[in-house]
């Protein structure tokens, strides 16, 4: 899995058992892997390239990937894996023109591991009418049922939750990505514990205007991505950018807790899984927890970096016995699907 937030590779090695209608797992060993800087640049720079330039980089990133996987399985002595799923970069989504794109090229790491190698889960979602997105409730579902809400704290936020009609799931707001890009404006990569946020206070009409974007009014299902972000997002940031660094972020921490609330409004109780990187930010896990009436719970750190990794791992799964591994109800396509590219080798 390799996020928005341009964190690293989250590499997972998963078992997994199907008992009819419920599976489970176990995460073995999990590590995340830092980009090499030039790798890292140009995903920065992915919205600014040609065409062959991106060509270039999804060979080079596949390569990359491949390298990555195969040193993790010979540090770990890991036996050869059925399989290798991978979720890719997304370098541009937008299911309303009817395209989505992931790069990380699944032949290239193909023939780096040796090893039959499953990539782009999104695409045939997006060619059925969906979002693409969120593809996860399909492991909240399976994998932990237990709870109200699932929510993922990556570059993106994205929530999923069952209702009578089934699952449904859609990206809250962005989380990871505008907090580390204002932490690189004070020279750090980014905010940890939200010692930075804290010691900010809240500028109102930036606030408002951030809740107003037209996106958060829209009904689900509903997808982002880094196009939403430059041109709406950061078009707000961009106009207090005169104001102190700290209130700014502390105002992005309000939205996002604002934004989570809103996804969770119609329940009065019960439990939220809350992962991904910034359920490690405990400012940002204070003001969550402020706005919500339901009980936010943090698991194990592992789950908490690695269940996105998870996740595709079992879609993997899915994918390979040709079973449904993306749900209607939570992208609004057509119907499910089983989506995903397989490479033999």
């Amino acid at each position: 899995m390799s996020g928005s937030s341009l964190d690293g590779l989250d590499v997972a090695a998963c078992h997994f058992q199907n008992h009819g209608s419920r599976w489970d797992y176990q995460i073995a060993c999990a590590e995340t892997l830092t980009y090499p800087s030039g790798i890292r640049s140009r995903l920065r720079d992915i919205g600014k390239m040609s065409g062959d330039e991106l060509a270039r980089l999804d060979a080079d990133l596949g390569v990359f990937f491949g390298k990555a996987i195969s040193g993790f399985i010979q540090r770990h002595g890991i036996a050869r894996p059925d399989y290798i799923a991978s979720h890719g970069h997304t370098a541009c989504h937008n299911p309303s023109a009817g395209y989505t794109l992931q790069i990380g090229n699944g032949a290239a790491i193909a023939a780096q591991v040796l090893i039959p190698t499953i990539t782009d889960f999104r695409s045939l979602d997006v060619a059925l009418g969906g979002q693409g997105a969120p593809l996860v409730p399909i492991g909240d579902e399976l994998l932990f049922h237990e709870y109200d809400c699932c929510l993922n704290l990556g570059g993106y936020g994205n929530i999923s939750y069952k209702d009578k009609d089934g699952r449904r799931a859609f990206d809250t707001c962005p989380v990871n990505k505008p907090i580390n890009l204002l932490a690189e404006q004070a020279g750090e990569e980014m905010d940890r514990d939200g010692l930075m946020a804290r010691r900010g206070h809240v500028i109102h009409p930036m606030l408002e205007s951030l809740n107003a974007l037209e996106y958060y009014h829209a009904p689900p299902p509903k997808s982002l991505g880094d196009t939403w972000f430059d041109q709406t997002f950061m078009a707000v940031l961009d106009q207090w950018e005169d104001r102190p660094l700290y209130d700014r972020m502390r105002t992005v921490y309000e939205h996002i807790a604002i934004q989570v609330a809103r996804s969770t409004h119609w329940l009065k109780s019960g439990r939220i899984l809350a992962t991904g990187g910034g359920a490690h930010n405990n400012f940002l896990m204070e003001r969550l927890q402020q706005h919500n009436c339901l009980q936010l719970v943090k698991p194990a750190d592992q789950l908490v970096d690695f269940k996105e990794a998870l996740v595709f791992a079992l879609m993997g799964a899915l994918r390979s016995r040709r079973q449904v591994n993306c749900l209607a109800t939570a992208t609004g396509a057509s119907g499910n699907s089983s989506g995903g590219v397989i490479y033999h080798i």
